[in-house]
C-alpha cells in the first residue's frame, strides 16, 4: 500500500465560494486522485482554510503556519511515499507576505523540513515530494476578498514558473494546477466543483509516475 499526503489550504479542504461551505467529498481533488489511483494507494487529504506555506496569520483562531504544523502531521501519517504541497495562495495576502517570492521561500522551507525530518519509523527513507503551484488568483467584484488579496492577481501569476524552477533546484516533482483549473470570480481565490475535480484528474498521471505505478 502506497500512502500520499496532500498538504494544502482551502483548495484542498474544498471551500465552496458559492455558499461559504464545503464541496461534497466526491468533488474534492484528493478524492478524485484516490479514485483514479485505486485501492493500492491511500490518499490523505490534509487541507486547512487559510494555511500559509510558512507564515503566521495573527488573525486566525488556529495555527495556519504550514511550516510549524508540518512536522507533527508527518509524524501522524508516517510512513509516507509521497507528499503533495499545494500552498501559496494565502501567502498572497499583504498581511501575510504579499509576494510570489515569499511563497517560493515558504515552499522551500517545507521541502527542507521533510528532507530533515526525524521519522518515527527507523526504516523510513523519506517520501518523494510533488510541488503543485495553485491556480492564479483572478479579478473579483467581492470587495472583502479583493482587499484581502490586494495585488495577489499579479503576484500569483508568477507562482508556476517560480515553483517549477524551485522544484528543479531541490529535485522535486512539479505540476501546474493552473494548467487544468481556474479560480472563480465569485471571490477570486477558490475553485468551483468542476475545477477542483479537474486538479485531481490532472495531477494523477504525475502522481502515478512518481509512485512507480
Amino acid at each position: 500500500m502506497k500512502t500520499v499526503l496532500c498538504y494544502g489550504d482551502s483548495l484542498t479542504w474544498g471551500y465552496d465560494a458559492s455558499n461559504a461551505g464545503r464541496h461534497a467529498l466526491e468533488d474534492r481533488w484528493p478524492t478524485l486522485l484516490q479514485k483514479a489511483l485505486g485501492v493500492g494507494v491511500n490518499v490523505i487529504a490534509e487541507g486547512l482554510n487559510g494555511r500559509t506555506t510558512a507564515y503566521d496569520d495573527h488573525l486566525a483562531d488556529c495555527d495556519r503556519n504550514g511550516a510549524r504544523v508540518l512536522p507533527t502531521v508527518l509524524h501522524s501519517h508516517a510512513p509516507l511515499d509521497l507528499i503533495i504541497f499545494m500552498l501559496g495562495s494565502n501567502d498572497m495576502k499583504p498581511i501575510i507576505h504579499g509576494t510570489a517570492f515569499g511563497a517560493v521561500k515558504g515552499i522551500e522551507r517545507l521541502v527542507r523540513l521533510v528532507r530533515r525530518h526525524d521519522w518515527p519509523v527507523e526504516t523510513e527513507e523519506g517520501p518523494d515530494i510533488l510541488v503543485v503551484s495553485p491556480p492564479p488568483l483572478c479579478e473579483t467584484a467581492n470587495g472583502a476578498f479583493a482587499a484581502m488579496f490586494a495585488g495577489g492577481v499579479e503576484q500569483s501569476a508568477m507562482l508556476a514558473s517560480l515553483y517549477r524552477d524551485l522544484a528543479d533546484e531541490v529535485d522535486c516533482g512539479f505540476f501546474d494546477a493552473g494548467s487544468v483549473a481556474r479560480t472563480t470570480p465569485l471571490d477570486g481565490v477558490h475553485l468551483d466543483a468542476e475545477n477542483t475535480r479537474a486538479i485531481g484528474r490532472g495531477v494523477e498521471p504525475v502522481v502515478r509516475m512518481m509512485l512507480g505505478l
